[in-house]
């Protein structure tokens, strides 16, 4: 009987052992769902690692820097898990890369790693590699994964194994340790320029193997993978999935989620705050579009949802009525997600709570995690049991993970899920890793001795020019409340009061305009309207009162477009990039602080 995983490419013998699927990875191609099952998986893996070693990549070499790189551009699909496991298997090391990279950090990152070999999806991605196709002088081949004329497929290194090669792999298997270099992630972050975290496998395994108990994972489950792999997050979270039975479906796009749900009928997915608010504005702009007792229920079973709490009882009136909405409202909610979702983990960024609440409510639980791609990620996580969950924290610790606060807040964090070091540069590895911590960058806090609550981005705090600290996360969290707030970026560095650039959702700025005789030409006419400006003043008034004089914002600039990673303002994991937007709108910026010295 084989033991728990210890090494990544473990995952395939110990399903194929406990819980063989027919439906291990699955995927669409020509709009049907092609499935690979366990043994499937396994047999092109083998394969596939035979082909990279017939293609010169060298196998078993101990040192970081001598291991060859294999480099992958790709949304989600089964052959990007399969390539990662083949690359691991001869002790090749994947370093995958963003889709939606800037050609920057693109040829930085190539030549960073020196990658030998580099898969991309399509015709587009291809493109854009060969235009700098003399800027990686390492590359010796691209591959694939869509058929492109004149471009050579993946299926192509499948066609160059040999079965001789067999008896090599197993042995070169075998001497893989559980500590060494199983993946460089290079993380985009906020600022400056890449830097490539080195995770063993033992990093991410041991992570793993602490997250199962967690989750509602077992082989009755089925998963829907939509946020991209080249992230942490969602890589651990697949091998939980993978090494607890549980079938993977990747959805065909970002656009095609929704659908994709109701095909799948997922238990469980993983996600980002920023499309769960997107699914809250569908939900709401549909609420809005009703009339009559339909629509008084629906807002009705708002309210109600709104003042959900957890490991609480609000009493039988409050959960009778709960009960009403649920057969009546929320029940379509939970059908519009496949209608039988068991949980949602919510990692990336801090949920707004009063979302928390309302999924909560409606059957739909939101287990909020926390960590980083230099964790493995997880560091803390809610679980599935009511009573080790609380809303606007992130959940206790999880087993085999050390957590103190030092003396300025700052979370530092120690256990076997930390990175062995920054790729080529041990003095980043020096600065974030003393006596044994990682010291995250995160402000926070524990609540009863048992949840983490994360309270800030150390390097996002800033003073004003009074000398007064102020945290823009909790109010940016909690202005996004608001339905006409899509996105907010407080400022006020050395500045004497605190602003905000704010981006409206222009759906419901545009029903609210056609309701109250406002004609709408375009988004920057609008934010221009001195009717719109009165209604956010308004907005900014009603949320300035759960925050101090100091942290209230006094003055803001409604932007005529939103922030997105194709736009340089959002990182791939959908994180504000403050200092591109602070550069980006210094004139906006500007024009919140006259120098006439009258102001606030």
């Amino acid at each position: 009987m084989m033991d728990q995983p210890q090494r990544l490419f473990d995952v395939i013998a110990y399903q194929l052992e406990k819980f063989p699927k027919q439906d291990m990875l699955v995927g669409k191609e020509n709009g049907e769902w092609k499935k690979y099952s366990t043994q499937d998986v396994a047999d092109i893996t083998r394969r596939f690692s035979s082909g990279l070693i017939r293609l010169g990549i060298k196998a078993g070499d101990p040192t970081n820097e001598g291991k060859d790189k294999i480099a992958l551009i790709s949304p989600n699909r089964p052959e990007w898990i399969i390539t990662d496991l083949a690359c691991q298997q001869i002790g090749a090391v994947l370093t995958p890369i963003y889709p939606t990279i800037s050609v920057h950090e693109l040829e930085f990152v190539l030549n960073d790693a020196a990658a030998s070999i580099l898969f991309v999806q399509d015709k587009e991605m291809l493109d854009k590699v060969q235009e700098l196709r003399g800027k990686f002088p390492t590359i010796r081949e691209i591959f694939t994964f869509n058929k492109v004329p004149g471009a050579r497929h993946w299926t192509e290194i499948l066609d160059m194994a040999q079965e001789e090669d067999f008896p090599r792999i197993e042995d070169i298997k075998n001497k893989i340790g559980k500590d060494e270099l199983a993946t460089i992630i290079y993380t985009s972050g906020t600022t400056g320029t890449p830097k490539g975290v080195m995770l063993s496998h033992h990093n991410i395994m041991s992570n793993v193997e602490a997250c199962v108990p967690c989750l509602p994972v077992n082989k009755d489950a089925k998963a829907l993978s939509f946020l991209p792999l080249n992230h942490i997050f969602e890589r651990t979270v697949t091998y939980i999935y993978l090494t607890s039975g549980v079938p993977i479906y990747y959805a065909e796009s970002m656009d095609t989620i929704s659908d994709n749900l109701r095909e799948i009928k997922p238990t469980i997915f993983s996600t980002v705050p920023r499309l769960l608010e997107k699914v809250y504005e569908k939900i709401m702009a549909k609420g809005l579009e009703l009339k009559g007792i339909k629509r008084a229920l629906f807002f009705w079973s708002l309210e109600l949802g709104k003042k959900y709490e957890i490991n609480k009882n609000l009493g039988f009136w409050y959960n009778f009525q709960l009960g009403i909405a649920n057969k009546l409202v929320f029940n379509k909610w939970r059908e519009a997600l496949g209608g039988n979702i068991q949980a949602i983990i919510n990692g990336a960024a801090a949920c707004q709570v009063r979302l928390l609440k309302i999924f909560t409510a409606a059957g739909i639980p939101i287990m909020e995690g926390y960590g980083l791609t230099e964790t493995s990620p997880v560091i803390a996580v809610n679980r599935i049991e009511v009573a080790d969950r609380m809303f606007g924290t992130v959940g206790p610790v999880i087993d085999n993970v050390q957590v103190k606060i030092a003396e300025d807040g700052e979370i530092l964090c120690k256990g076997p899920n930390v990175t062995i070091g920054y790729y080529k540069r041990p003095d980043l590895t020096a600065d974030a890793i003393k006596d044994g911590w990682f010291h995250t960058g995160d402000i926070g806090v524990m609540v009863n001795n048992k949840f983490l609550k994360i309270t800030d981005r150390k390097k996002e705090l800033f003073k004003t020019s009074g000398g007064k600290f102020v945290a823009p996360q909790p109010i940016e969290n909690k202005f996004k409340e608001s339905p006409f707030i899509e996105q907010i970026m407080v400022v006020g560095e050395d500045r004497k009061f605190t602003g905000a650039l704010i981006v409206p959702s222009y759906n419901n700025l545009r029903n609210w305009c056609q309701k109250n005789g406002i004609e709408y030409t375009s988004n920057e006419a609008a934010v221009k309207n001195p009717e719109v400006l009165a209604m956010f003043q308004q907005a900014v008034e009603k949320y300035n009162q759960f925050f101090n004089h100091i942290e209230q914002v006094k003055k803001f600039v409604l932007l005529p477009h939103e922030w997105t990673v194709d736009g340089g303002e959002l990182t791939p994991t959908l994180k504000v990039k403050r200092k591109v937007i602070m550069e980006k709108y210094r004139q906006e910026i500007d024009s919140l602080y006259p120098p006439s010295g009258n102001e606030v």
